[in-house]
C-alpha cells in the first residue's frame, strides 16, 4: 500500500500541473480577448514587417559593401550576417514587446476594480498568475515561430547550421519568459499600470544594457590588477566572473555561443588557456544562461503568486 501510495503521488501532482496549466479559465479568456481583436494580428503585421524590412537593409548593406571595397563576400558570410541581423531585431523587438503583455496584467485588474470580483471565485492565486503568464508567453512564441520563415532564409545562403537556429530560439524563449514574469511580478505588486511599466522597463533594460556595461567596469578593475599581479587566480577569476556576466546577458550570451560554435566547434564544456599556458574548463554560455534565466523566472513567479495571496487576505 505504501509503494502504490508513493507511486501514485507524483502521477497526482502531474495531473494537478497539467490541469493547471491546460486547464485554466484565465488562459482561456485571456487568449480569446486577445485574438479576437485587431491589435494581436496587426501586432503581428508590424513585426514581421519590422523583421522583413531589417532582414533586408541587411543584405543590401552587405552586399553594397562588398562592391564599394572590391572585395567579394562569401555567400555563407552574408547568411551568417544576416541571421545574425535577424536574431538580434527579434531580441530587441522581444525586450520590448513581452513586457508590456504582463506588465498589466493584474494592476489593470486592480484599475478596472475586477481583482475583488475575481477574489471571490474559487480560483486560486496560483492558477491566476500562471493563467495571465502563460496567456502572454503564448503570443510570444507565436512571434517567434512566426519569425523562423525569416531566419530560414540564411539556409539559401548557408554558413547557419540547424544547431544556432534551434540556440538561438531557445535563448530568445528564455529571454522573453524572464522578461514576462518580471512584468507580471511588479503588476503584482504595483496598483497603477504604470508604474509596474516603469518598473518591468527599468529591470529589462538592466538586462540588456546594465549588464554589458558592468562587464566594461570589471574588466577594467581586473586588466589593472593583472597589471601588479602575476597570479593566474587573478586571471582564473576574471575568466568565471566573465562567462557568469555573460550568461546573464542574451546577446552576449548568443554571441558567446555562435564564435564557440562556429570557431570551436562546441556547445557544451571547452577549454580556455590561461597566459602560463594552463588550461581551464568552461562552460557554452547558453548552457548556464538556462539555468540563470529559469530561476530568475521561477523566482519572480512565487514572489508574484505571494503578492497576489497576500492581497486576498487582506
Amino acid at each position: 500500500m505504501a509503494v502504490e501510495t508513493s507511486a501514485a503521488t507524483p502521477t497526482r501532482s502531474r495531473r494537478k500541473l497539467l490541469r493547471l496549466i491546460f486547464d485554466n479559465p484565465v488562459v482561456l479568456k485571456e487568449l480569446r480577448g486577445r485574438m479576437r481583436g485587431a491589435r494581436a494580428f496587426t501586432v503581428l503585421t508590424i513585426y514581421l514587417l519590422l523583421l522583413g524590412a531589417f532582414s533586408s537593409l541587411v543584405y543590401v548593406a552587405v552586399a553594397q559593401s562588398s562592391s564599394s571595397t572590391g572585395g567579394q563576400v562569401s555567400v555563407g558570410q552574408i547568411g551568417r550576417t544576416l541571421f545574425g541581423g535577424v536574431v538580434a531585431i527579434e531580441m530587441m523587438l522581444v525586450a520590448f514587446i513581452a513586457p508590456a503583455f504582463t506588465s498589466g496584467a493584474i494592476s489593470s485588474e486592480r484599475e478596472h476594480q475586477t481583482l475583488d470580483l475575481l477574489r471571490t471565485t474559487l480560483l486560486p492565486a496560483r492558477a491566476f498568475v500562471i493563467g495571465k503568464l502563460l496567456s502572454a508567453m503564448l503570443y510570444v512564441l507565436l512571434l517567434l515561430l512566426a519569425a523562423i520563415p525569416l531566419q530560414s532564409i540564411a539556409f539559401f545562403f548557408g554558413g547557419v547550421a540547424e544547431t544556432e537556429v534551434i540556440l538561438s530560439f531557445l535563448i530568445l524563449t528564455m529571454t522573453a519568459l524572464l522578461f514576462c514574469t518580471m512584468g507580471i511580478y511588479f503588476s503584482a505588486r504595483s496598483h497603477r499600470t504604470l508604474s509596474a511599466s516603469v518598473l518591468t522597463y527599468t529591470s529589462a533594460s538592466f538586462m540588456m544594457f546594465g549588464l554589458p556595461i558592468l562587464w566594461g567596469v570589471v574588466m577594467l578593475i581586473f586588466s589593472f590588477s593583472f597589471e601588479n599581479v602575476g597570479d593566474n587566480n587573478y586571471e582564473i577569476a576574471l575568466a568565471y566572473l566573465t562567462g557568469g556576466i555573460i550568461s546573464l546577458n542574451p546577446a552576449a550570451t548568443a554571441l558567446a555561443t555562435q564564435y564557440l560554435l562556429v570557431n570551436r566547434r562546441t556547445t557544451g564544456v571547452f577549454f580556455y588557456t590561461l597566459d602560463s599556458g594552463d588550461k581551464i574548463p568552461l562552460i557554452s554560455p547558453w548552457i548556464p544562461f538556462i539555468v540563470f534565466y529559469l530561476l530568475l523566472t521561477l523566482l519572480f513567479l512565487l514572489l508574484a503568486i505571494r503578492r497576489v495571496r497576500k492581497v486576498e487576505d487582506v
